[in-house]
């Protein structure tokens, strides 16, 4: 095989490519697990985001700029900020196999720390829920979390993402 076949192997040309070199490099089959989960949540966020500013758009038509114009674009903001730290990691992955041999522990840690952070954005959407829509539940932890101000259900992803930092960082 030639220099030029080898470096072709190793690469993997952008977002779309990181995910099949992801799975074809790492030898977790927890990382390559994460790599299914982080596709199908980012389809189905994506499709959610994009029904959701459909819906943004249909209720603002024919109102001026201002306010309106600053609401659809932070709802695509927040949509890029829930949907980067699931692809991150596969980013990370990709990049690190790519450039220096990665460790099994490295991939293993990042796909726990992103399952953890999927898991805090489910905790976050139930801190989140609006009094109105709050259904009754015999659970204390649901409870509990609804009591929360709605504010707070931004803390559970941001320690998420930031474990993740924490954890690419120590086992880097």
């Amino acid at each position: 095989m030639t220099d030029a076949q080898v470096e072709h192997e190793r690469s993997y040309n952008g977002l779309p490519g990181a995910f099949p070199y992801a799975l074809r490099t790492s030898e977790s089959l927890l990382f390559k697990g994460y790599v299914v989960v982080a596709v199908l949540l980012t389809v189905a966020i994506a499709l959610i985001f994009t029904f959701g500013l459909i819906g943004v758009l249909a209720n603002s038509t024919g109102v001026g700029g201002g306010t309106f114009t600053f609401s659809r674009t932070f709802f695509l903001f927040v949509g890029l900020l829930v949907v980067a730290p699931l692809l991150a990691p596969v980013l990370l992955v990709a990049r690190r196999h790519r450039r220096t041999a990665s460790s099994t522990a490295y991939d293993r840690g990042l796909a726990l720390s992103a399952l953890g952070f999927v898991a805090s954005l489910y905790v976050g959407l139930i801190i989140s829920v609006p009094p109105t829509l709050q259904e009754p539940t015999h659970s204390g932890v649901v409870m509990a979390l609804y009591r929360l101000p709605q504010l707070a259900g931004l803390g559970p992803p941001l320690l998420a993402v930031g474990l993740m930092y924490v954890v690419h960082r120590a086992l880097k």
